[in-house]
């Protein structure tokens, strides 16, 4: 049993607090001020960001955040919330009694505010689980900043432990696994499974971000326990943002290309620890449409793992070495 006080945060990106244009404005001033994000130089990105960006996209954002939003408010941070809550259970079933919190890099409830909370109670030392499998500077090490910038103010600095990635790790694969097998019991198995990924700058990826890398080894181990052949599925990477080259293939072109070829579709989200904006409106609907308008058979999302029995026993295992 530790003596310090400890809490586990379990990170993820972040939302807005409202499906509003003024809400979804000042959740996409912070995080994309964020030089991890964006590398353009910080001058020039905020004219365009201020100018351009922060002018036109809030309103379409916001619109396809009211397309999601639910009674709990956004999917992502009540599904966060759910997880952090089965996550507590899980390890007091096991008679770990140390507490559970959610926390976000951008958004509410934010990862400064909700480590000076805790510090403020007591708590001496963290355990910092980001729900990013594979490691990137863009989320990742987004959310450490956060986090030294917290303890980089605290006079009394608290003993801190961060999880970098867990991409290969068996249980992460397994639970991917046992989702996607599921999914098949139910609805059958089509002639493709794509596993998109959140996209990056290919410039990021050119100076020695590892996520691709990482992105391709979890496609392959569960690709590998499925018996999937080599055409039978395929990696490609969404979201891009902006006229900047990003990792390829990208899923909406992929997505077309199989379309006009009149297969049959189901796309997994490897990266998505938490369904959310990307997958529930950009994967299962937009992506959807077009491909079959290009003339796909049939296509379908396979959720992401949210609260999975597997997922949840992931987060434990990795955890319990520090506890």
């Amino acid at each position: 049993m530790m003596s310090k006080k400890t809490a586990i945060l379990l990170v993820n990106l972040g939302t807005p607090d409202e499906p509003t244009p003024s809400a979804v404005r000042a959740y996409l001033r912070e995080f994309l001020s964020d030089t991890r994000v964006i590398e353009i130089p910080k001058l020039i990105w905020q004219i365009i960001l201020n100018a351009f960006v922060l002018t036109t996209r809030p309103k379409r954002v916001a619109h396809a955040y009211q397309s999601v939003w639910t009674a709990d408010g956004s999917p992502l941070l009540a599904i966060l919330k759910s997880q952090a809550n089965e996550l507590q259970a899980h390890l007091s079933h096991q008679g770990i009694d140390t507490p559970v919190y959610p926390a976000t890099t951008y958004g509410n409830p934010s990862i400064k505010d909700t480590m000076a909370r805790l510090s403020a109670e007591g708590v001496e030392r963290f355990v910092i689980l980001p729900l990013y499998p594979q490691y990137s500077a863009t989320s990742t090490a987004a959310a450490f900043d956060k986090v030294a910038e917290f303890a980089m103010a605290s006079r009394n600095m608290p003993e801190i432990h961060f999880i970098k990635d867990y991409h290969d790790h068996p249980l992460y694969i397994d639970a991917l696994v046992a989702s996607v097998r599921r999914f098949w019991d139910e609805h059958g198995q089509a002639d493709k499974l794509l596993f998109s990924f959140h996209g990056i700058p290919k410039p990021y990826a050119d100076k020695g971000d590892p996520y691709p890398e990482q992105c391709r080894k979890t496609a392959v181990l569960v690709a590998d326990k499925l018996g999937l052949t080599a055409n039978q599925w395929a990696v490609s990477f969404q979201s891009r943002f902006g006229a900047q080259e990003w990792l390829k293939p990208y899923t909406d072109e992929l997505l077309e290309s199989w379309g006009a070829q009149g297969v049959s579709v189901q796309v997994a989200s490897p990266a998505f620890s938490a369904d959310c904006l990307e997958t529930l409106e950009e994967l299962a609907v937009e992506n959807r449409d077009n491909f079959m308008a290009a003339g796909g058979k049939s296509y379908a999302y396979i959720p992401a793992l949210n609260t999975d029995e597997l997922h949840i026993q992931m987060m434990a295992d990795i955890l319990k070495r520090y506890l």
